[in-house]
């Protein structure tokens, strides 16, 4: 697809504020874009009230039957008083619009900024606040939302690259180094049970996350998923190994007041970090046709680009084989 058939193409301001309109609320033209890439999110001015978050849905990612699905869940989140920036439900109990072939949805807007990670006090707010999250997630399963699996994150990516990124000096390195990957984190990731799945945030990182009168905000439920408990923890460390363990015991000492976490699930942690790191390389490839992408991220593809990519798979490999990290 060239890049002027995009379907964003379609989504003018006009069209942005007749779709919120469409939803019943009268908009006064102020419309501001917000930083967003997977779909298109916008402040909306709203007349004689607060603004408003309008999510407009990527054409062809998800049938509506999982986006509901994610917004129940995080309506089912809200109803807990968790903090959660859950969707606006209308008169008739839909949180799911459409407009003129666009699927949206309407929250309200929430400030805040991105948590102290190396701030213990708040790990441990952090942890509490995803013990009550799992606890909820485990309480159900989802019947249409994806599983996070090895197939679809490693292999299907990993083939993709190869057959349409990846430099062909670099094919050879890229392809022994991916074998490797898939058969430690076969036999690591492998040990996964169905029972270790529940329902999770599954992209929990700083920036879906907002820190405010001390306590952790949490938006954008768009990657939510079947997964085990430590998905939603990992992306929370950082810094050397020593580092890593202290945040660690401070994180799962609030969430075990909600939730048990099980601490076999430690050696799945740089699985689950190679599986991300592939994921995110796959993941820009296959939006390289969204304008958006060639303009946001002009370090993608290049030589350098798919040099260091491997460097860092190499990196993961080594981790794979160390021992995993320790409860303090």
């Amino acid at each position: 697809m060239n890049h002027a058939e995009h379907p964003y193409d379609r989504l003018t301001p006009d069209r942005v504020i007749d779709a919120v309109e469409s939803a019943g609320y009268p908009c006064d033209a102020r419309l501001l874009a917000l930083n967003s890439y997977e779909n298109r999110v916008y402040q909306v001015g709203i007349d004689d009230a607060e603004p408003l978050i309008a999510k407009f849905y990527r054409p062809g990612r998800w049938r509506d039957e999982q986006i509901e699905e994610e917004h129940a869940f995080s309506l089912e989140l809200q109803d807990a008083e968790i903090s959660v920036v859950a969707p606006l439900v209308d008169a008739s109990g839909n949180s799911l619009h459409s407009f003129e072939g666009f699927r949206f949805a309407l929250f309200p807007r929430r400030g805040g900024y991105p948590p102290e990670l190396d701030n213990l006090d708040s790990l441990l707010v952090l942890g509490r606040t995803l013990g009550r999250i799992h606890a909820v997630g485990a309480s159900a399963r989802f019947s249409h939302r994806p599983t996070l699996n090895i197939e679809d994150m490693l292999t299907r990516n990993r083939d993709y690259l190869l057959e349409n990124f990846i430099p062909r000096d670099l094919q050879p390195a890229y392809s022994t180094l991916t074998r490797d990957l898939l058969t430690e984190i076969t036999a690591i990731y492998g040990k996964v049970r169905e029972a270790d799945l529940i329902r999770v945030h599954g992209d929990c990182h700083v920036g879906n996350i907002l820190w405010r009168d001390d306590c952790a905000h949490f938006v954008d439920l768009d990657d939510c998923c079947m997964a085990p408990a430590v998905q939603d923890l990992w992306m929370c460390l950082s810094g050397e190994r020593h580092e890593r363990e202290l945040q660690l015991a401070e994180l799962v000492e609030g969430y075990n007041e909600f939730f048990d976490f099980e601490p076999r699930q430690l050696r799945w942690i740089e699985s689950l970090r190679t599986l991300r790191v592939i994921n995110y390389a796959g993941w820009l490839a296959k939006r390289w046709n969204d304008p958006a992408f060639p303009r946001s991220f002009t370090w993608f593809n290049s030589e350098r680009y798919w040099a260091n990519h491997i460097l860092e798979l190499r990196e993961q490999l080594s981790a794979l084989q160390e021992e995993p990290l320790r409860l303090l």
